[in-house]
Formats: structure tokens, sequence, C-alpha cells
């Protein structure tokens, strides 16, 4: 589980967040939700420990990270797995190549552990026989993947995805999304998905913060959603025409109407 408690971040006198408290829960897929400019990739930097609030806690099951000195903090991150927007894969390298650098980093493994590890995520991923080639060579849904994979190498507490669906098509997305829910509850990890995907939303969605402007002003899940009367998040999730229609359809079948 991971906790924030009152985080505010200022840059230049702006003040993104302000008083920010959530918590996120282990073994569910959580979701920070928000318009561009809400706040959101602040937080997630934050909480990764990209970026230093000027003010509250992080607390990764109860150690807090405002308080960690640089041994403690390079030993946090071999518990976290990331998932970068762009997949953030290394051109050079073969694919086995890339799921394996993690490994080498923080671990002591021989080259042949690192080697059935790399092989053993790829394997979990739906990408077995794909390791030797090169991230050019592949689709962007398998890159997404590979990513994944390599996330999740080092078997991570935590795993942190920024819009992990940017740049794929509608079907690819929701395997994308089914991966990470399933790797979530196998793995018991707490994982920590910034998205402005509804559809992500609307599937995985199983501890959702809203942020609006720099504030926290809704949590639930795919569920609750749809019984919302905060008006900024029906505008945001709401804002199409088909999932108007979705949820008035859903609020009258449980109304049986």
């Amino acid at each position: 589980m991971i906790e924030v408690k009152n985080i505010n971040k200022t840059f230049d006198d702006k003040q993104i967040l302000f008083d920010v408290s959530a918590t996120f829960e282990t073994g569910k897929t959580n979701l920070i939700i928000g318009q561009s400019g809400s706040g959101k990739t602040v937080l997630m930097k934050s909480i990764v420990g990209l970026l230093r609030p000027d003010s509250g806690e992080i607390l990764y099951d109860g150690r807090d990270v405002m308080r960690m000195d640089s041994k403690e903090i390079h030993n946090l991150r071999k518990e976290i797995g990331m998932l970068f927007q762009g997949s953030a894969l290394f051109d050079s390298e073969t694919v086995l190549g890339n799921v394996m650098f993690p490994l080498s980093m923080f671990t002591k493994m021989s080259v042949g552990e690192m080697r059935d590890r790399a092989l053993f995520c790829l394997e979990r991923v739906n990408l077995k026989g794909a390791d030797a080639k090169y991230p050019s060579e592949i689709s962007g849904g398998m890159q997404k993947r590979v990513a994944i994979a390599r996330a999740i190498a080092l078997n991570p507490k935590y795993l942190f995805c920024d819009e992990p669906n940017s740049g794929l098509d509608p079907r690819t997305s929701i395997l994308i999304d089914e991966l990470l829910h399933d790797i979530t509850h196998e793995y018991n990890m707490t994982t920590i998905i910034n998205t402005h995907d509804m559809n992500s939303v609307l599937g995985i969605g199983e501890n959702i913060i809203f942020l609006n402007k720099g504030h926290r002003e809704w949590v639930g899940d795919k569920d609750k959603i749809f019984e919302t009367t905060n008006e900024a998040l029906n505008d945001f999730v709401f804002a199409t025409k088909l999932f108007k229609e979705v949820k008035q359809y859903i609020i009258s079948e449980k109304h049986g109407k």
C-alpha cells in the first residue's frame, strides 16, 4: 500500500498540488485521472521520487520517502517497476536485452539467471519467441508488452504506469489493460496508473482518484463512478455522447426502468 498525505507542490510560485491525500491499495489497479494540467503527472512523479513535494508525506507500507537517505531510496527503487508512456526501450538492445537491463543494474544474478528471469517475464506477457528481435521489428503493442516484462523483471512490490495505452489502438489498449490487471492480482502489487483513457477507467478502475486543478475531488471505483454527482468528474468521464448513453443505460438498469 502507498499513502500520500497532504501533498503540496509549487513550481515558480504556481501551486500545482493542493493538500492532496490518497491511498493506493495493494492488489488493485489504482488509477489517477484528470484533465491535462490537473496535476496527475506531478503527483505520480512525486510518489516515485522524481519530484520532491514542498510538504506532506509519502508512505510505502509505512516507510516515509521524504525521510529516507540516498541508500534507502536506492533500496526502495529495487522494489519499484516503471512502465513509461513511450515504452522507453533501448533501440540498440534486443527484446531480451531490454528486459535484462534492470536485473543487471539492481541484482547480482549471473548472466544465465538474468536470461532465465527475462525469458520467464516475456512468456508471462505472451511474447515467447520474440527475445531476439529489436524494438524496431515489433509492433507498438508488443513494445508495450516488452516494457511491462521489463517492469516486472525485478518482481516489484510497486508498479507505476504512465499513460500505458498512449498511441495504441482500442483493441490493443484493452489487451494491455487486462494484462496490467491480471499481473497486479497475480503478484499482489500496488499498481498506480496515470491515464486519461476512459476505457481503462471503466474497465479496470478498482480504485480511482480524480484530480481537478490540483485538488483531489473524488475517490471511488468503476461502478461508483456512474453514480457520482461531481460535476467536473462527470464532464471529464462522460464527455462523449457514447459514454453519456452508457451511463444513462446503467443507471436505468439499476433502477429497473
